[in-house]
C-alpha cells in the first residue's frame, strides 16, 4: 500500500512487529511480577518485626508480631469497613495457636513494650512474652528482665561453644565408632559365610576382639555425651507470656532471643543477616518448618551436576551419530520422531522407569554381587541420588539430542570438506573441527537440561528424593562421596512446606523464600554454563551457531 507521498506503507509487517514486541513485554512483565512477589515476601521474611502488645475489651492481653490487615465484611456507623489484624501469637507449647484474627473494634490499646522478646526455639516455634528468671538447677542465677536478659546472653555463647563440642563429640568420635562397628559387622557376616578355615577363624576372633574394643570405646564416649547433654540443659530461662502463665525452657534450647521493639537499623540488619545465614546453612528443624534448607540446597546441586556428567555423553554422541554417521533415511526420522515424542511423556513415567530398571534391576544386581552381606538391608536397591540423578538425565536427554543436531548442522559443510582434503580422518574431523565448532549448541541443549531438572520433583519422589535426610552423601569416610545414599531437593522442600505442613499459614513466608532460592540456584548454574558458551562461541566465531 501507498501512501499520498508515494511511500509504501507495510500496515501487515509493522502490526506484527508492534504484536511480537508486545508479546515480549507482557513475558518481560509476568516474569518480572513473578520475582517480584518472590522477593517481597522471601526477603522480607527475615526482618525483624515489632512485638505489639493489645489489651482487648474483655481483659484479655495477646502479645505478637502483627502481619495482615483486611477489611471485614461489614461497615461501620460513618460507613467505614471494618477491620481486622491478623497477629501471630507463638506460644505453641502453652496450647495457644501461631496465628489470631482480632477484630480492632475489640482492642482498647496498643503498645509496644521495650521488654517484650522473642524467643526462637529448636521446638515449638517462637516464644513472645518477658523474661522472669534464669536458673542453674533450683538455684536463681538472675532475676527481673533486665537483668535476666545480660545475664542470658553471656551464658548463651558459653552454651553455644558447650553444644558445638557436644555435637561434634555426637558427629565425629561416635559417628566414627559407629562406622567401624557397622565395617566390622558386615565384614563378619561376609567371613561366616565362606567355608570354614584356620584363616576365616583367625579373622573372626581379631574382629571380635575389635568389637570389644569399640564397643567399650561407644560406651565410654555415650557416657561423656550423657555427662555434656546434662549439663547443657542444667540451666533453664523461665519466660510469662503476655495472658501471665509462665514456661521453662532450657537456654540452650533457645536458637536466637531477639528484643525487636529496641532494635535500631544496625541491630535489627544484624538480626536480619543472621537469620539469612541460618536459612542458607543451617539444617531444618520442626519438620522443615523452621531453620535452614543447605542439604537441600546441596543435594539439588550434586543432583544437577550428576545428571549433566551423565546427560551430556548420552546426548552428544546420540545426535553425533545421527548427524554425522547414520545413513539418513525412514530408519532415522522414525528414530528422530521417537525423540521428539520421548521429550512429551509426563515426568512422572520415567519416575516409574527409574524405579523398576535402574533401584530394582540395576541396583538390586548390585547389591547381589558387591554387596550379600548387607542384605536384606539394600544398599544400591533403593532409592539414591545416584538413580534420581540418571532418571533425570533420561528426562533431559531428548533436550540435548535436539540442540546438539542443530548445532552440529550448523557448522558449515564447507569446514568439513577442508578438513577432509587436509588429510584428516572422519573422526579427526568429527572429534577436532565439528564438535568444538557446534560446542555452543551443545552448552545450549545442557543448559535447558539443567534448568529442567533443577525444577522437576516427581520422578525424584519415587528414586531417592525424602522430606529429611539424615546426612549428606559426602562425608569423611571412605569413598567419601556416597551416591547410594538419599537426598533433599529444593522442589520437594517447597512443596512439603508449602503443602503438607501441619501450619500452612505459619510457613507461607519460608515457601516464598525457598522459591527465590531455587530460582537464584538455577539462574546462577545457568550463567556458568552462559559464560562458557559465550567464551566457545567467541573462539569459534566461524560458526553460525
Amino acid at each position: 500500500m501507498r501512501t499520498a507521498r508515494g511511500k509504501r506503507v507495510d500496515w501487515m509487517g509493522d502490526g506484527l512487529t508492534a504484536l511480537c514486541g508486545g508479546a515480549l513485554g507482557l513475558n518481560l512483565l509476568l516474569v518480572a511480577a513473578l520475582l517480584s512477589v518472590l522477593i517481597y515476601n522471601g526477603v522480607g521474611y527475615f526482618w525483624p518485626r515489632p512485638v505489639t502488645r493489645l489489651e482487648l475489651a474483655g481483659g484479655a492481653v495477646v502479645l505478637g508480631e502483627i502481619l495482615d490487615r483486611e477489611p471485614i465484611f461489614e461497615t461501620l456507623d460513618a460507613g467505614v469497613p471494618a477491620m481486622r489484624i491478623r497477629i501471630k501469637v507463638g506460644n505453641r507449647d502453652l496450647g495457644s495457636a501461631d496465628f489470631r484474627w482480632i477484630d480492632e473494634r475489640d482492642i482498647v490499646s496498643r503498645s509496644l513494650p521495650p521488654q517484650a522478646v522473642v524467643l526462637e526455639r529448636v521446638e515449638w516455634g517462637n516464644f513472645y512474652g518477658t523474661m522472669v528468671e534464669l536458673r542453674h538447677g533450683a538455684e536463681v542465677l538472675s532475676t527481673g528482665p533486665e537483668e535476666v536478659w545480660a545475664s542470658f546472653r553471656l551464658l548463651r555463647e558459653r552454651k553455644l561453644d558447650e553444644l558445638a563440642v557436644a555435637r561434634r563429640l555426637e558427629r565425629k568420635e561416635i559417628g566414627a565408632v559407629n562406622h567401624e562397628m557397622e565395617r566390622l559387622r558386615l565384614e563378619r557376616k561376609r567371613l561366616e559365610g565362606t567355608p570354614p578355615s584356620a584363616e576365616t577363624s583367625d579373622a573372626l576372633r581379631a574382629i571380635e576382639d575389635e568389637q570389644v574394643r569399640l564397643e567399650s570405646r561407644f560406651e565410654a564416649l555415650s557416657q561423656r555425651l550423657f555427662d555434656l547433654r546434662e549439663d547443657l540443659v542444667a540451666e533453664t530461662l523461665i519466660v510469662e507470656a503476655a495472658d501471665g502463665t509462665r514456661a521453662e525452657i532450657p537456654v540452650v534450647e533457645v536458637v536466637r532471643a531477639v528484643r525487636p521493639n529496641v532494635l535500631d537499623t544496625a541491630q535489627a540488619s544484624g538480626v536480619y543477616v543472621s537469620r539469612v545465614w541460618e536459612f542458607l546453612s543451617g539444617e531444618p528443624r520442626e519438620s522443615n518448618t523452621e531453620g535452614g534448607i543447605f542439604p537441600a540446597i546441596f543435594g539439588t546441586v550434586m543432583m544437577v551436576f550428576i545428571m549433566s556428567f551423565a546427560v551430556a555423553p548420552l546426548g552428544v554422541l546420540a545426535a553425533l551419530y545421527l548427524r554425522e554417521y547414520a545413513k539418513q533415511g525412514p530408519v532415522v526420522r522414525m528414530v528422530r520422531i521417537a525423540v521428539n515424542n520421548l521429550a512429551g511423556v509426563p515426568s512422572i513415567v520415567f519416575g516409574v522407569f527409574g524405579l523398576g530398571f535402574f533401584v530394582y534391576l540395576i541396583g538390586g544386581s548390585i547389591d547381589q554381587v558387591f554387596y550379600p552381606e548387607a542384605l536384606p538391608t539394600p544398599t544400591y536397591g533403593t532409592g539414591g541420588i545416584l538413580w534420581g540423578s540418571l532418571t533425570l538425565a533420561l528426562l533431559t536427554v531428548p533436550v540435548v539430542i535436539v540442540a546438539t543436531e542443530e548445532g552440529l548442522a550448523a557448522v558449515p559443510r564447507v569446514v568439513r570438506e577442508g578438513s577432509l582434503a587436509l588429510g584428516a580422518t572422519k573422526f579427526e574431523t568429527v572429534w577436532r573441527v565439528v564438535v568444538p565448532a557446534a560446542a555452543p549448541g551443545i552448552l545450549t541443549g545442557l543448559i535447558l537440561a539443567m534448568a529442567r531438572a533443577a525444577g522437576e520433583v516427581a520422578p525424584l519422589m519415587i528414586v531417592g528424593m525424602v522430606k529429611l535426610a539424615p546426612s549428606l552423601p559426602i562425608d569423611g569416610y571412605f569413598p567419601f562421596v556416597h551416591f547410594e545414599r538419599k537426598f533433599m531437593h529444593l522442589g520437594f522442600h517447597i512443596y512439603d512446606v508449602g503443602f503438607q505442613s501441619p501450619n500452612v499459614e505459619a510457613t507461607k513466608p519460608l515457601v516464598f523464600a525457598t522459591a527465590l532460592l531455587l530460582v537464584v540456584v538455577v539462574t546462577v548454574m545457568n550463567l556458568v554454563a552462559i559464560a562458557v558458551r559465550n567464551r566457545l562461541r567467541a573462539k569459534y566465531a566461524s560458526s553460525a551457531v
